[in-house]
């Protein structure tokens, strides 16, 4: 009898414990997701009903898509999509190809002076972003790359940080493989594209879609090295929205145009969460 009391009261502490975490994990998924609710809605509201508002609504009963128009009239909000896509697009391939080599060469490659270099490497990480945007600025223009995408694009090609994670994916595939290779004659490149690419396919996934999200939100660095038009990114277009006033006194406008920025953004972490989430697990695992 005390046997199935206990049994019972395990029983209801586990379920109490499992309607607290639900609440607790609801509680906070509405806390994450209520901005995102609150920009859409506000992007479909109209500008009078809006700003008619003395009390904010959490509804309305009539929605409009005017302010997208707004928003790509207002602005060349499409002609700044565009250039984001072609500076998100080149800058990631190109940092592909440049971290892949070097956390190959870290973790498989012998050579003199590795383990000093990959750690001065480490401690570029301590150096604060402020100043290696103003070293960035500085070259940039004494090169004379302002207002062209080479000088939007160089300065992004390299991470410190997604060469470590790469890195250390690298070292945990079994030198086994790596030798056994070698004795059939295949080349370190050859090994690298056919077996550790593969291998670390998840990733190399999450550092794309890591990359993707830093070129589609930067703001500093475009803000900085470009006052052309025509080499606007999005985040300019934001900016060029308040500048111009239009930000100031039509906030559904403005939400909009922010609304049709994250678009992309969500639908591609949609696509790749498992990746994502495989990705950061291996990144985590060491052995």
């Amino acid at each position: 009898m005390d046997y199935e009391k206990i049994q019972k009261s395990a029983r209801i502490r586990k379920i109490i414990g499992k309607i607290l975490i639900y609440v607790l994990l609801s509680f906070w998924a509405v806390m994450v997701l209520f901005p995102f609710y609150w920009m859409v809605l506000t992007s479909v509201k109209s500008y009078g009903s809006y700003n008619s508002e003395y009390i904010p609504k959490f509804f309305t009963l009539s929605p409009t898509l005017q302010n997208y128009v707004d928003a790509f009239t207002t602005v060349s909000l499409g002609r700044y999509l565009l250039n984001t896509l072609i500076f998100t697009v080149i800058t990631t391939a190109i940092m592909l190809v440049v971290i892949t080599l070097a956390a190959f060469a870290f973790a498989r490659l012998d050579f003199k002076g590795k383990n000093i270099a990959f750690t001065l490497f480490l401690s570029l990480m301590m150096i604060p972003n402020e100043l290696v945007v103003i070293t960035n600025f500085t070259t940039i223009t004494n090169l004379g790359l302002r207002n062209t995408f080479t000088g939007l694009i160089l300065p992004s090609v390299t991470s410190v940080f997604y060469i470590y994670l790469l890195k250390e994916n690298f070292a945990q595939i079994p030198d086994e493989l790596y030798y056994a290779a070698k004795v059939d004659g295949t080349s370190d490149l050859r090994y690298l594209r056919r077996v550790m690419i593969p291998i670390c396919k998840p990733t190399l996934i999450t550092i794309v879609i890591l990359k993707i999200i830093e070129c589609w939100n930067s703001y500093v660095w475009p803000r900085l090295i470009t006052d052309n038009p025509d080499y606007y990114l999005v985040s300019n277009g934001i900016q060029e929205i308040r500048e111009n006033g239009f930000g100031r006194e039509n906030i559904p406008a403005m939400m909009a145009a922010v609304v049709v920025i994250s678009i992309p953004l969500i639908v591609l972490f949609l696509i790749f969460r498992k990746k994502v989430m495989a990705g950061v697990a291996r990144g985590g695992t060491k052995g």
